[in-house]
């Protein structure tokens, strides 16, 4: 007994001094369901769309109806100077200012329920307090028009949609357009793209256009004898126009909203994207980097795009209609990655600094995820504009 009693002391000894394998690096902390109508939340989320709109060419430009869902994914415990990323999936509205004139989005009016467009976006933003970033790494969106059925029951008189290339919407914008013409004191301008038309009938029928401009080259004395326009001309205004055709009468009406120039900033771009303070970046501090396309995961990744599809009614038309083929209201993808550890992603561009910056990106998180305080309310709460 006592040769033994060293003996188990020793094997004790070599057992205590026995080290376990390493276990791999925490490369972050897990993401963090945050409640839909903080004020933080809020903010952050009203950054996110004014980069998405700064990013678009066309169409109009959305407006926050309300927060669906947002996750916090910090970024590693050893960086704790890299930042969070944010899921965000934004209901939104359009609104009727267009994505040309470059205005923020709480700068301009929803459209009324009839013609109101909404939809869903989600986005992948950027937040890192120390550098003053807030940047949209990418973004998708899908939009629908209201459903005309439900609209047209609460409101049977209110106009319709009408195709662009209906030879009545192009008359319209014809000749709304050379009114502007006439009654304007020297510039001329012409037709760049009609985006959008309707039409009604109140003591005859009315049509009702929206379309870009571009301006001529030429003044008005000079309109007949005028060369035609370069081709890379660009589209200075939005006119929404009318023309009501009446007992053989027709009566035109005309208005027009001009963009603001872009003047570049002095010496080209900011390297630091969206810079603005710690706390409380204004929009114009945080909204001054474009991204570089590229397919390396690895590094800067494409900002995003917008889908149009119809209404839903249309897609949902008995005869169209397939079983167990469910329609997909608001089919946003946004899938950097399917690697449930996530990928690195470089945001070093981001920065002044030389010094290489990486970031985790996960899966976009799953809708029966989302916190019990989302989606958060809505700023137009009627169920048509509402996405499910």
């Amino acid at each position: 007994m006592g040769l033994l009693l060293p003996v188990v002391l020793c094997a004790l000894a070599a057992c205590c001094g026995a080290t376990s394998p390493p276990l791999p690096p925490l490369r972050f902390w897990p993401p963090i369901a945050r409640g839909c109508n903080d004020s933080g939340i809020l903010e952050l989320a009203g950054f996110a769309l004014q980069d998405i709109n700064r990013d678009r060419k066309d169409g109009y430009v959305l407006s926050l109806n309300r927060v669906s869902d947002v996750r916090e994914h910090r970024q590693a415990s050893d960086s704790p100077l890299l930042g969070s990323l944010f899921y965000f999936t934004l209901d939104v509205l359009e609104t009727d200012c267009h994505v040309l004139s470059r205005k923020a989005w709480k700068d301009c009016g929803v459209r009324t329920l009839h013609e109101s467009v909404y939809g869903q976006c989600k986005a992948l933003f950027y937040v890192n307090r120390p550098g003053r970033v807030l940047y949209v790494l990418a973004y998708n969106c899908t939009l629908r028009p209201v459903s005309q059925r439900s609209s047209h029951t609460m409101c049977p008189d209110c106009p319709g949609p009408f195709k662009l290339s209906n030879p009545k919407v192009l008359e319209t914008a014809a000749e709304s357009l050379a009114k502007y013409n006439k009654e304007s004191a020297s510039k001329q301008y012409s037709l760049f793209q009609v985006t959008r038309a309707s039409g009604q009938w109140v003591f005859g029928f009315a049509f009702f256009v929206e379309y870009l401009i571009k301006e001529s080259p030429c003044t008005k004395h000079q309109a007949s004898s005028c060369a035609l326009q370069p081709p890379d001309s660009v589209p200075v205004g939005l006119c929404k126009g009318t023309l009501t055709e009446r007992e053989l009468q027709k009566f035109v009406s005309v208005t027009c909203d001009f963009f603001e120039p872009q003047v570049p900033a002095p010496g080209g771009e900011n390297p630091a994207a969206n810079q603005g303070p710690a706390d409380l970046p204004t929009v114009e501090e945080s909204q001054q980097k474009i991204i570089a396309p590229t397919n390396s995961p690895s590094k800067a990744v494409p900002k995003g795009s917008v889908q149009y599809l119809p209404d839903l009614d249309d897609e949902k038309k008995p005869e169209d209609a397939q079983e167990n083929s469910p329609v997909e209201p608001f089919p946003v993808q946004l899938e950097l990655t399917t690697d449930p550890l996530g990928e690195s992603l470089d945001v070093s561009f981001l920065f002044l600094d030389p010094e290489e910056k990486k970031v985790v990106v996960l899966p976009f998180p799953k809708k029966e995820q989302r916190s019990a305080e989302c989606p958060g309310p809505a700023q137009q709460a009627n169920p048509l504009v509402l996405p499910p």
